[in-house]
């Protein structure tokens, strides 16, 4: 994954690249032309240096032999040839490679030549004037070097003023994401985005304020309502619970509409237990326990056995224990008695009678196991209103609960199965 800045540079680096590797060519053809015309232009000039010197010496009387051994030694880079035969009508320009010897080695050299049709005492005479092109090469080879050496200091350039001007620019951003991260809906504090010049950010900052201030709306209200229906429905509840036992204690009724009774108080206790464990979440959410003090978890943690000890003796259940004689944490009680007290209740009610359970508490540990027979589904189980198949009395929120109160205290809650047990563990 690469950030937004790399993407635009990368694309201009290669482009350039890309224009430099297809302007080689244009370079050589350009500079070889250039170049071409400079040397065809002082082949001629010395085409009609050597006509005039030729006409000098043929003024002076030298014998032609003579003259033409003479000026081709003289010469290196003119040539007299006589003609005979067909004439040529006009001059001729081209280019040739042959070895040419320089110094101690030879090396094939390419010469621009001209050939040019000149009279000599009345005869015709071919002559060829030539110039070495390697220069040409050179030059273009120092053209491609130097353009090399540009394209990297540009690329350079390009990349450091890139990274400062993103600097300055993308500061908005990197404050704006910082925010947001660090923003909690739970905390209720109004999000202050970074000042910015730039339309495009100001334009973020007010989509995400109101974005924000809707959401901080809706969560207020949704707040509100849990807590207000919680309160609302403790008082029906008692009055139909109070109306139940009354029928059941003043009226003489038969075997079947006890059970039914009975099961009308059933539903009534676990519509009770939901009101309440609801009203718990909300103020859970709410960050109503924030106060905290210096906790004994062990003892925390014996006392709440020993509370539910007729429990655990009702079902035959193997308790094992280890638990460290002190250890004490920062932290809320009223949470704490919470996290321990809903998981030791769990692992009585899904415990087979004559069962297992194993407690141990460690320094940054508290584990509580349970024997089962099949695994439950790691992802939904601290879920909302999620509870076994063979247990639907409860209200499935008592683990709920449990992740709700860990996450509030940054403690880590986990589940595995392993050697047919149930292992919640809460990490410190």
């Amino acid at each position: 994954m690469s950030k937004l800045l790399n993407r635009p540079l990368k694309a201009f680096i290669f482009y350039a690249l890309g224009v430099l590797i297809l302007s080689t060519p244009v370079y050589y053809l350009v500079v070889e032309n250039i170049w071409f015309d400079e040397l065809d232009e002082n082949n001629i000039i010395v085409r009609e240096r050597s006509k005039s010197s030729l006409g000098r010496l043929e003024s002076m009387g030298k014998d032609t032999d003579e003259m033409l051994s003479l000026w081709n030694t003289l010469q290196p880079n003119t040539n007299l040839t006589p003609l005979t035969g067909d004439l040529p009508q006009r001059d001729s320009v081209f280019t040739v490679r042959r070895e040419a010897q320089h110094g101690d080695y030879s090396e094939l050299d390419r010469f621009r030549c001209l050939n040019s049709l000149i009279y000599i005492k009345g005869k015709p005479y071919l002559l060829t004037v030539e110039t070495n092109v390697e220069e040409a090469d050179e030059t273009f080879v120092a053209i491609a070097g130097v353009t090399f050496v540009f394209f990297l200091v540009l690329m350079t350039g390009l990349i450091l003023i890139s990274r400062q001007i993103s600097k300055k620019i993308w500061t908005s951003f990197y404050l704006t994401l910082d925010r947001l991260r660090s923003f909690s809906l739970s905390d209720q504090q109004q999000v202050q985005f970074p000042e910015t010049d730039i339309e495009e950010f100001q334009s973020l900052h007010q989509s995400l304020t109101d974005l924000i201030d809707e959401n901080v709306t809706a969560y207020n209200q949704q707040k509100k309502f849990i807590e207000n229906a919680s309160h609302e429905l403790q008082t029906p509840i008692a009055v139909l619970r109070s109306k139940m036992d009354m029928f059941f204690q003043n009226l003489k009724i038969t075997a079947d509409m006890s059970k039914e009774v009975d099961a009308v108080n059933v539903s009534l206790g676990r519509i009770s237990r939901i009101n309440k464990n609801l009203l718990l979440l909300a103020k859970i959410e709410n960050k109503q326990f924030a106060q905290e003090e210096t906790l004994d978890i062990s003892q925390i943690l014996n006392e709440n056995i020993e509370m539910l000890g007729d429990y655990f003796g009702a079902k035959n259940l193997n308790l094992e224990l280890d638990i460290v004689p002190v250890l004490e944490k920062q932290g809320n009680k009223t949470l704490l008695e919470m996290v321990i007290n809903n998981l030791l209740i769990n692992s009585i009610t899904h415990s087979p009678q004559e069962g297992k359970v194993r407690i141990s508490l460690s320094k940054s540990q508290i584990v509580i196991a349970n024997s089962g027979e099949n695994p439950l589904d790691g992802q939904k189980i601290f879920q909302r209103f999620t509870h076994s198949p063979d247990n639907v009395s409860n209200s499935g929120l008592g683990l709920a609960i449990v992740w709700e109160a860990c996450k509030n205290k940054g403690w880590q809650i986990s589940y595995v199965f392993e050697e047919k047990m149930h292992v919640f563990s809460v990490n410190f």
